[in-house]
This record gives structure tokens, C-alpha cells and sequence, in this order.
């Protein structure tokens, strides 16, 4: 799904203008980007929760020459997902 089609689908499902639709799913990830790049999780009750994890540092192995290299810590994005969504997912149709 590109964003155009999700755009759309959010404008009629909410009754919402394509431009008013837009202007809330990109107001959405830049808060939600925000808060991540603070630290913060971002829970959506029923749907999930964004979080910011610490990878530690480690070696890694160049798998085209084979050669051991250190690569180093960083911050990465999870998704835990919630019940609600689980639960309407894991239906069988």
C-alpha cells in the first residue's frame, strides 16, 4: 500500500478531506518520531507500543570476504504488538 492509498482510505473511513488526512498522518509520525528520538515509548492502547532499545556493541563478520569488523551500539526501533490487534489479526477469515 503506498501512502497515497493509505491517505486515502484514512480520509474515508474518518470523513476527512485527502488534505485534512494527510496533514493528520504526517502530524502522526512526526510525533511519534519526535517521542522516539527522546526516548519516550509511544503506546496506542489496544494497537501496540513503539519503543527505543539500546543494541549493544558487537562483532559482526563481512559476509562476502569473511573478515571480523566491530559494529557499533546504536538505538533501534521496536513494535510490540497489543492484544486487540493480535487477537483481529489471528482470525481466520
Amino acid at each position: 500500500m503506498t501512502k497515497k492509498e493509505f491517505v486515502d482510505l484514512m480520509a474515508s473511513k474518518a470523513g476527512q478531506t485527502k488534505v485534512d488526512a494527510t496533514k493528520s498522518y504526517e502530524a502522526f509520525l512526526a510525533t511519534v518520531s519526535d517521542l522516539l528520538a527522546k526516548g519516550q515509548n509511544v503506546p496506542l492502547i489496544g494497537f501496540g507500543t513503539f519503543s527505543v532499545v539500546k543494541r549493544a556493541a558487537r562483532t559482526g563478520r563481512n559476509p562476502h570476504s569473511g573478515t571480523t569488523m566491530k559494529i557499533p551500539a546504536k538505538n533501534v526501533v521496536k513494535f510490540k504488538v497489543g492484544a486487540t490487534l493480535k487477537e483481529r489479526v489471528g482470525k481466520k477469515k
